[in-house]
């Protein structure tokens, strides 16, 4: 655990505990000194000073071709002897709460200060009311995963799960014992199991009917709001006309609520793997998402919003219904 922990301080994450960390987006550094806000905020009311960007499993069992975090770390099994959920959550919001440190301004002291954050957005950012596992590793591998977000469904603060769906039986417990997330997003980025064996170098066996056990279970969760399918476009990898329509095909047997999809930035350690010329333009990100939605023709998909910013996009059925309501 200790190389886990250098590891992830070297990538400017603090640790929380043994296998949990944070990191502070830099979209909320952004918000911050009033620069711009994430795609969230734009699309579902996410306050991007609020957001705590964790995860409680530094590990995953993907090594994924277009991932910016340090892919080293891997491994396919469940973080063994987990902390409490409760002992995460308090330090990751103490971690929170150290890496904002240097964004306080000290209205007493005659020296002069750099920082141009807002001092009202900063007291607010000291109790993040939503969590983000998505910051690196895979969260399912943590086996109290359902507990974590029923903790921070206690302290009325919202949660976003990102998921490769290689874990179909923790997402039946997260249904069975009520423990979904606000947003219980899995990333399709493959269209076929070729592709997924190419993209993602999985060391999970039988990777992709993992995959699609998940697709079928979350199809029949009651709880449609909650559900994301989530496309990371990759030029020359996976954003090819060909993989369109099995794209499509994936996405009506999973039935999500909605679909987003970024487009690839070269960023982190993905810029080892892959280079700018990968990175797809607004225009290319438009014209493959009407493409799609002509494949998904008379199941009532259609572009939402867009932020051009970050080549992020929602589809969905209904835009009155992005914007979240309730935890």
């Amino acid at each position: 655990m200790s190389k886990a922990r250098k590891r992830v301080r070297k990538e400017t994450y603090e640790p929380v505990l043994n296998h949990s960390a944070v990191q502070l987006c830099n979209w909320t550094k952004k918000s911050l000194k009033d620069e711009g806000e994430c795609f969230k905020n734009k699309f579902y009311g996410i306050e991007s000073h609020r957001c705590c960007q964790m995860t409680c499993s530094i590990f995953c069992n993907n090594r994924c071709i277009h991932c910016w975090r340090d892919i080293s770390n891997a491994q396919d099994k469940m973080v063994e002897n987990p902390d409490a959920p409760r002992d995460i959550l308090d330090g990751a919001v103490k971690a929170q709460q150290k890496l904002l440190t240097g964004f306080k301004i000290d209205p007493k002291s005659k020296r002069k200060q750099l920082s141009k954050a807002n001092q009202k957005k900063l007291k607010e950012a000291q109790t993040p009311n939503q969590f983000a596992l998505s910051l690196t590793g895979e969260p399912t591998l943590y086996p109290k995963v359902g507990e974590l977000i029923q903790e921070i469904r206690k302290r009325n603060a919202t949660s976003f799960l990102v998921t490769n769906g290689l874990q179909p039986k923790v997402i039946k417990k997260l249904i069975k014992d009520n423990n979904l997330p606000t947003r219980l997003y899995f990333s399709v980025n493959s269209s076929n199991k070729k592709e997924h064996t190419k993209f993602h170098r999985s060391l999970k066996k039988n990777a992709w009917k993992r995959l699609i056990q998940t697709l079928k279970i979350i199809s029949k969760i009651k709880q449609k709001n909650k559900t994301v399918f989530r496309i990371n476009l990759v030029k020359d990898l996976n954003m090819d006309d060909k993989f369109i329509k099995e794209f499509a095909k994936l996405i009506k047997m999973s039935k999500p609520f909605i679909i987003e999809i970024k487009g690839f930035m070269s960023v982190g350690f993905a810029r080892e793997r892959l280079g700018y010329e990968k990175m797809p333009t607004h225009e290319e990100m438009l014209n493959w998402i009407k493409k799609l939605e002509q494949a998904l023709n008379k199941t009532g998909y259609k572009l939402l919003d867009e932020y051009e910013r970050s080549r992020a996009y929602v589809l969905g059925k209904d835009k009155s219904e992005l914007m979240i309501k309730e935890i």
